[in-house]
C-alpha cells in the first residue's frame, strides 16, 4: 500500500480535517507487514471501508437560555464501524467540537474498543455547545433539544453514547431523562448514568483507573512499580481525578494538575482532601486549575504552561488532543521520565511521539491506555442487559483485568526485536485484526 498516496486521496476527500487526518495516518503507519501478510485486506477494500464513517448525522439544535434568547448550536453523532458490536462512543460538548475531531475520535474508538474485547463497535458525537457558565436549566433544555434529535438514531443494540468533554453525570441524566420520555422505555441506551438509576459503580474514575493500571504493567515491564514514582499528570477533570486517586494508593506521588489557563505543581504531593477538591474544582464551572493553589498554599501555580517542565518518573497526560509536543517531550526525556502513558485522546503530537520512541522511553498511547472508561460503560451494559449491579469490588476487578488483557495485546504485536515494545504499533495492530476480521466475515455492506 503507497501510504502517502492514499493520505494525498484522503485529504482531498475531507481538506482541513487535520486531526481526523492526523489519526489514520498514526494508524495505517502501523499496519505496512499487517497488509503486506494479508493481502486479502486489500482485495476487499478493508482500508478503504475502515477510514470512513458508516454515517454521519449533523443537525441543528436549539435551545433558549435563562433570558428567553434563542440560541443555536451544532449536533452531531459520526457512526464510524459496528463491525464487532453496536457503535458505542461519548459525546462531547465543546466549542472546539467540528466534525474533524469527533471523527478522529471516532476512528479511534473503533480500534480500542476492539482492544477492550468487549463486543462494541466505535462511534462518538458531541455538539460545540459549551456548557461553562450556564445554569442547570439552560443545560438541561439545551440536553432535550439535543436528544430530540439523537433519539432515533441510538438504541442498546444500535448506538450506545457516553459522556466525554463536558457531558458528565449531570448532562447524561438530563439527556436519559428525554430519551426515556420519547422512547418509553427503561434501555441500556447511554451510559455513564446515575447509579441509582442503572449506572455502575467507579464508572467515573474508570478512565483514570484503567490508565494507571495499564501504566502499572508497562512499568513492570521494567521490573518497577509506582511505588516511590513522582507522577505528573495534565488536567483536572474525571480522568486526572482517578488517575491521582490511583497512582496515590499504589504508592506514587502526583505532583501536577492543569487546565487551559496553566498548571499546579505541589512537591508534596496531591493526596487525599487535595484529590477531592479537584471534583469541587470541576464541579464549580470554572475551567481553571489557578483556585487550586489559593486552597493549598503549597501548591505554586504557573500561568499558561503545561506541566512537563517538571522532573517527574511518570507522565500522564489527561486533559486534551496536542497538548504534549516535540519540546514537552525532549523536557520529559531530559529529566528523566521513563514512562509515558496516554489518558486522553491522543494528547501526544506525532513528532513528540517520535521522541519518545527514539529515546525508547515507555510509551503508551491514549488507544489503548485510556480505554478502561469505554470498557466499564460496556460493563455497565452488561449489567443494564442482565438488570443488576455488580459491587464496586467486581467492577474494579474486571477493569484490572481487561486494562492487563490490552497491555498483553499490545506486547503481543507491538514487541521489537531488540525487546522494546512499540505500544503504537501493538495497540494499532491487535485493534485493526479483530474489526479487519470480523469486516471480512460480514462481506462487503
Amino acid at each position: 500500500m503507497d501510504l502517502e498516496k492514499f493520505m494525498n486521496n484522503l485529504e482531498k476527500k475531507h481538506p482541513g480535517e487535520v486531526e481526523y487526518l492526523q489519526a489514520v495516518r498514526e494508524v495505517l503507519e502501523s499496519l505496512e507487514e499487517v497488509l503486506e501478510e494479508n493481502p486479502q485486506f486489500e482485495t476487499a477494500g478493508i482500508i478503504e471501508r475502515i477510514v470512513e464513517p458508516d454515517r454521519i448525522f449533523t443537525f441543528k439544535v436549539p435551545w433558549v437560555d435563562d433570558n428567553g434568547k434563542v440560541n443555536v448550536n451544532l449536533g452531531y453523532r459520526v457512526q464510524f464501524n459496528n463491525a464487532i458490536g453496536p457503535y458505542k462512543g461519548g459525546l462531547r460538548f465543546h466549542p472546539s467540537v467540528n466534525l474533524s475531531i469527533l471523527k478522529f475520535l471516532g476512528f479511534e474508538q473503533i480500534f480500542k474498543n476492539s482492544l477492550t474485547t468487549l463486543p462494541m463497535g466505535g462511534g462518538k458525537g458531541g455538539s460545540d455547545f459549551n456548557p461553562k457558565g450556564k445554569s442547570d436549566a439552560e443545560i438541561m433544555r439545551f440536553c432535550q433539544s439535543f436528544m430530540l434529535e439523537l433519539w432515533h438514531i441510538i438504541g442498546p443494540e444500535t448506538d450506545v453514547p457516553a459522556g466525554d468533554i463536558g457531558v458528565g453525570g449531570r448532562e447524561i441524566g438530563y439527556l436519559y431523562g428525554m430519551y426515556k420520555k420519547l422512547a418509553r422505555e427503561h434501555t441500556g441506551v447511554l451510559t455513564g448514568k446515575g447509579i441509582n438509576w442503572g449506572g455502575s459503580l467507579i464508572r467515573p474514575e474508570a478512565t483514570g483507573f484503567g490508565a494507571v493500571y495499564f501504566a502499572q504493567e508497562m512499568l513492570a515491564t521494567k521490573g518497577e512499580t509506582f511505588e516511590g514514582k513522582t507522577v505528573a499528570i495534565s488536567g483536572f477533570g474525571n480522568v486526572a481525578w482517578g488517575a491521582a486517586q490511583k497512582v496515590t494508593e499504589l504508592g506514587g506521588k502526583v505532583v501536577t494538575l492543569s487546565g487551559p489557563d496553566g498548571y499546579v505543581y505541589d512537591p508534596s504531593g496531591i493526596s487525599g482532601e487535595k484529590i477531592e477538591y479537584m471534583l469541587e474544582l470541576r464541579a464549580s464551572n470554572q475551567d481553571i486549575v489557578k483556585p487550586f493553589s489559593f486552597e493549598f498554599p503549597e501548591a505554586r501555580f504557573v500561568q499558561g504552561k503545561h506541566p512537563w517542565e517538571v522532573k517527574c518518573d511518570v507522565a500522564l497526560p489527561c486533559a486534551t488532543q496536542n497538548e504534549l509536543n516535540k519540546e514537552d517531550a525532549e523536557m520529559l526525556v531530559k529529566n528523566g521520565c521513563m514512562c509515558v502513558a496516554e489518558g486522553a485522546n491522543m494528547p501526544s503530537t506525532p513528532e513528540a511521539i517520535e521522541v519518545f520512541q527514539e529515546n525508547k522511553i515507555l510509551f503508551g498511547p491514549g488507544k489503548a491506555v485510556n480505554a478502561g472508561g469505554v470498557a466499564t460503560s460496556g460493563l455497565e451494559m452488561s449489567q443494564n442487559s442482565m438488570k443488576l449491579n455488580w459491587p464496586r469490588e467486581e467492577v474494579d476487578t474486571r477493569l484490572h483485568h481487561i486494562m492487563k488483557s490490552i497491555h498483553n495485546q499490545c506486547q503481543l504485536y507491538g514487541t521489537e526485536e531488540d525487546g522494546y515494545i512499540n505500544y503504537v504499533k501493538g495497540a494499532n495492530v491487535a485493534g485493526f485484526l479483530k474489526v479487519a476480521n470480523a469486516m471480512m466475515d460480514q462481506g462487503v455492506i
